[in-house]
Formats: C-alpha cells, structure tokens, sequence
C-alpha cells in the first residue's frame, strides 16, 4: 500500500473512535506540553538573565584585594563582586592601608594598560548619609557614593537639570554633588532647577559638611551587578572629595573595575581572548605590590565567569526538569500501544482478509505504524501550541519575555514520532505474523 492510503486509513481509523483517540492522545499532549512549557521558561530566562548581565558590563574585569588562602590557584568569579554581595567582611577589619589599593596604584593601571581600556572605575560607599537645607527646613536620607568619571560609564544617569561633574571637579576636589530628582524634589519641591547651586548640609561619621548641587539626575543604571549597592538615592561626589571626608587620602580600594575597551589600535578584538590577556596583563601589573604582602594579594577576575556558570547551572536545571516532565511521553507511549493492541485485535478479520488477497506482512506492519504516528504526532502538535501557550503565560507572570526554544519543540516533535514508532512496531509486528487463515476464523 502507499504511504497516502496508510495515512487515510488511520485517520478513518481514528474519525470512527474519536473519544477512544482522544483518549489515547492525552498521555502525549500533556507530555509534550509540559516539556515545552519549561523549555519556554528556562530559555526565557536564561536568555534574560544573560542579556541583563552582558548589559551590566559581564565582560569587564573586576581587580580584588583578596586574603592568599582565599586563592589557592583559582579565581572565583564570585570574588568580583566581594565589595557588593560576596564578601568576606569580616577580613577587612584586620587590612592595613597598605593592604589597599591605591590612587597612585590606579593611576598606574591606566598608564600601564593605555588603549586597552576604556577606563578604571573606583568608588567609596558611606550608605545613609543626612541631608538638609541651612534654614534646616527640609531633609532627606541618601546613599553616598564617592565615584570617579568612569563610575558613569556603567551607571548611566540622564541628567534634568544642571551638569555632570567636569573634570576640574575631580581634580580639583571641589564639594560638588549630584542630587536624584526624587531627593531633589523632596528637598526643594517640583522645580528640580530650584536645587541647583544650592549648598546644603551633610552629615556624615559625626561632622558636617557644605556641599554644593551642581546637578539633578534620573538613574538609569541597569547595572545587575551593582544594583544592589547603588540602588536607591545615591548622592554622587567626586571620589577625591570623598576620600577626603573619611580620611582616606590617596586612596584606599578594596575592589576597582576595569572597563575593556571593544578594540584597540584600530582592530576589533576576540572578546574572551582580549579579557584574557587583558586579566594576565593587570595580574602582571600588580604582583611587585603585593609579592612582599604575606595576607593579601590583588587578583583580577571576570564576572563574564560568573555569568557562564549561572547559565550553564540553569541549563542543566531546565534539562532535568523536562527529563522528568518526559516521562510522562513514555506513558502516553504505553497508552499508543495499549490502543493499538485493542485496534489490531478488533480489526483481526480485516487483516485475515487482506493476508488472503496477497497484502504482504510490510504492508500490513506500515499499515498500523503509520496509524500510531499520526496519533502522536497529533497529539504532539496539540501539546506543542498548549505548551507554547503555558510557557508564554508563565514568562510573562515572571516578569520575563517569552522566549519559545525552537530547539526544544523540534526535540519533542521528533521523540513524539519517535514513541510512534516504538510503541507502534509491537502491535503492527502482531498483526503482520497473523496467520491468514486463524485470523479469518477469529470472532
């Protein structure tokens, strides 16, 4: 017989037992459904987190003043963010000055590695600071943040009124500052231009200091590696004015930042090969000042290796849930081959009479093969829109856009035919080796 009278025949089959093929359909729809739905999920956010990431600068090197026993010949991409979320806190209460880095250190960094960078980013953090007016008659509680320019790069702020700090700013240390526009209206109502040039006071380690408003901002930072220290009200001022205030002249840094550039001299890099070269060449850079320290050590790491292992750790997750979400396919496959089982005994005095008018066994096996495909592959297509639908729904309840995975509907497409065959081939096995003869006497 042709492949298309096959195909008829099973659709005329299964048009007769509509209820029964249903039925036996359901096993693989609510499979293929549930494995979709989790690919969706999974490939959402995976692909999610992976864009946030590479948009908080995941390929740029963070420079770590670590305890030597942390090391032990390995970088741990958790380290770049020690300063942030990982750190071992309880260390820097025994560091020295010159244990940290400093400004003098960081100068040299940028010298050292020239147009290989785009810029070295240093910070100083106080956490809630007081801020009021001189007539004391409006207050507010921000987060205080010494930074240097290139802090801007990875923490854009679209400025409302005013000016971004300028470089004389920086050099000069001048008692500048960048104020939220939320702040900014608390303080001085809905005119934001109200507050530039204003000087108001901050209270910060029991003194006060005059500080004058050059600029109003709206964060825009989308810096996921970062947002948990520089969310909020952050009260921007020049890092040298900062240090200053808490006495730390010179510079005292426990995590710096280096921001790679995309390409130098003129030629656009390898991207992992540039970050490893450019990670060897700030470890070279800094071994002379710490080869005499016996605690302490500066070790550049990649937050890119962070980001790898998060990805390949929700790969996995997702790969086993749908492993288990699978064997749900393998009962719909035993449900394919039950029914089938009950087809061919049903349909026994057909198959003698088509044995009788020389229909070969090949025929015959095609025959109900082809019928246990076309019941999973419709029941696979079912499930695959459910499951695209539930994906999508779940997604988007996350907070993630839904991201379908091609890879994963073609995947369980193909197990479905592959289960259609499989629990097909016993049945149609069956009735191929009927003997013509029995099988016309079967009542």
């Amino acid at each position: 017989m042709l492949l298309g009278e096959n195909i008829q025949l099973a659709f005329a089959s299964l048009k007769a037992n509509k209820i029964r093929a249903f039925l036996t359909m359901l096993g693989i729809i609510i499979g293929i459904s549930a494995v979709i739905a989790i690919f969706t999920v999974g490939n959402s956010l995976t692909l999610s987190i992976s864009d946030n990431m590479q948009s908080a600068g995941a390929n740029d090197i963070y420079v770590n003043v670590m305890p030597r026993s942390e090391e032990k010949g390995e970088r741990d991409p958790r380290q770049a963010v020690d300063g942030i979320r990982f750190a071992g806190r309880q260390t820097r209460e025994s560091m020295q000055e010159s244990d940290y880095i400093s400004d003098a250190m960081v100068k040299g960094l940028v010298d050292y590695l020239g147009d290989r960078v785009r810029a070295v980013v240093v910070w100083g953090q106080s956490g809630n600071v007081k801020l009021s007016q001189k007539t004391g008659r409006q207050s507010a509680d921000v987060n205080l943040l010494g930074v240097n320019a290139g802090f801007f790069l990875n923490h854009p702020n679209s400025i409302q009124a005013g000016r971004m700090f300028s470089a004389e700013d920086f050099t000069n240390q001048r008692r500048v500052a960048l104020i939220a526009k939320e702040t900014a209206e608390k303080m001085f109502g809905d005119r934001i231009q109200d507050a530039l040039n204003q000087e108001i006071e901050m209270s910060l380690d029991g003194k006060t200091y005059g500080v004058t408003i050059v600029g109003v901002y709206q964060s825009e930072s989308r810096n996921a590696a970062t947002q948990t220290a520089f969310a909020g009200s952050s009260f921007y001022i020049p890092i040298g004015t900062y240090n200053q205030m808490v006495g730390k002249t010179g510079g005292r840094y426990r995590m710096i930042q280096v921001i790679a550039a995309t390409g130098h001299a003129g030629q656009q890099l390898d991207q992992k090969q540039n970050q490893e070269e450019l990670t060897a060449a700030i470890d070279t850079y800094f071994k002379p000042y710490y080869r005499n320290n016996p605690n302490y050590q500066a070790k550049a790491v990649t937050f890119g290796g962070l980001v790898n292992m998060l990805m390949t750790m929700l790969g996995t997750i997702t790969t086993a849930i749908s492993i288990i979400a699978g064997i749900a396919l393998l009962v719909g496959g035993i449900g394919v081959m039950n029914i089938m089982l009950v087809s061919v005994a049903e349909r026994t005095r057909e198959i003698g009479t088509r044995k009788a008018l020389g229909a070969r066994n090949s025929s015959i096996r095609a025959q109900f093969i082809v019928e246990a495909m076309i019941i999973c592959l419709i029941g696979g297509l079912i499930g695959v829109i459910l499951g695209i639908t539930l994906g999508v729904a779940a997604s988007q309840l996350l907070g993630y856009p839904a991201r379908p995975s091609l890879g994963g509907i073609l995947i369980a497409l193909g197990f479905s035919m592959g289960i259609g065959i499989f629990f097909g081939y016993f049945p149609a096995s069956k009735a191929a080796r009927m003997n013509p003869i029995d099988a016309l006497r079967y009542e």
